[in-house]
């Protein structure tokens, strides 16, 4: 059992609130265990370019740790200081999805006591807890709070001006790229991901139409809305498959368990990775 990401979910009184998640509990004794905690700093490869911190995320440090330490080791190969501060907790993002405002304010003030005043950025590779502290500011007063929405950045944003070393791949790779709502629409953020995935030799990016479209994540919306979800899901997996790519490219947690679900369920032979992913492997950075 988990009991890191069990006690985030209870702990947040969701389950009793909302009944669909209730019965989904007994999943989270499916969910990895506790992973490995990430140093709490990691210079710059050569010369420094600044000092970034990073959110861990709940969702993505539990059931994508290899994303998180994918994310740290390119930040350092593209000139960033990289601080990881021990005391964050969740930012709130589900909260807000749910319309809990006041336990959004709550987490989302945590946190910002959480991160040290001396970075330059605040790092993200969860597109949904990006776009929450993005406008944290709108639901919480305070010079700290503007401080800290004004400096979040999703992670392409910053390794898209780096020069990261990208070898090819060991075999050539076509790849297609979904938009996550909350970092497309939220955070207005599209070129930087393809512009980085069509970096790497031996990977062939093709485009997906609608690739704006929502997959029926929607931060919560899958679990209170799952028929919705499901039709707006298989809008996303038969436009998938008009690209013949078998891997998909996503910025979200939400989005890359949604997709890869529902291409299970289906019988569909797709891999769901985060853009950090592919990245890590072409600059040799991967790995435990």
């Amino acid at each position: 059992m988990a009991g890191g990401l069990q006690r985030l979910v209870r702990a947040s009184g969701l389950l009793t609130r909302v009944p669909p998640l209730a019965a989904m509990d007994a999943l989270l004794d499916r969910a990895p265990e506790e992973p490995e905690p990430l140093p709490e700093y990691v210079p710059a490869r050569g010369r420094s370019r600044g000092r970034v911190a990073m959110l861990t995320g709940c969702v993505q440090r539990h059931l994508f740790a290899d994303v998180n330490r994918d994310t740290i080791r390119l930040l350092s190969l593209a000139g960033w200081d990289v601080v990881v501060p021990r005391g964050q907790g969740c930012c709130g993002a589900l909260d807000l999805h749910a319309g809990r405002v006041d336990a959004f304010r709550e987490r989302a003030g945590a946190l910002t006591a959480a991160f040290p005043e001396d970075v330059d950025w605040i790092v993200t590779n969860a597109a949904g807890c990006g776009a929450a502290l993005r406008e944290a500011d709108h639901w919480l007063a305070g010079a700290a709070t503007v401080r800290l929405a004004a400096r979040v950045r999703d992670v392409t944003e910053l390794l898209v001006d780096g020069d990261l070393p990208l070898q090819p791949l060991p075999e050539p790779l076509t790849v297609t790229y979904h938009d996550a709502c909350h970092l497309a629409h939220g955070q207005k953020v599209r070129a930087a991901p393809r512009a980085l995935l069509a970096r790497i030799p031996g990977l062939r990016l093709v485009e997906l139409r609608d690739s704006d479209l929502c997959c029926g994540s929607a931060g919560i919306y899958n679990i209170l809305e799952p028929a919705m979800a499901d039709q707006l899901l298989d809008l996303k997996l038969a436009r998938i498959a008009e690209t013949g790519a078998r891997v998909v490219a996503a910025g979200n947690p939400g989005c890359l368990v949604q997709i890869a679900r529902g291409a299970r369920e289906r019988g569909l032979d797709l891999q769901l990775v985060h853009p950090v992913t592919l990245l890590a492997r072409a600059a040799g950075v991967s790995g435990p």
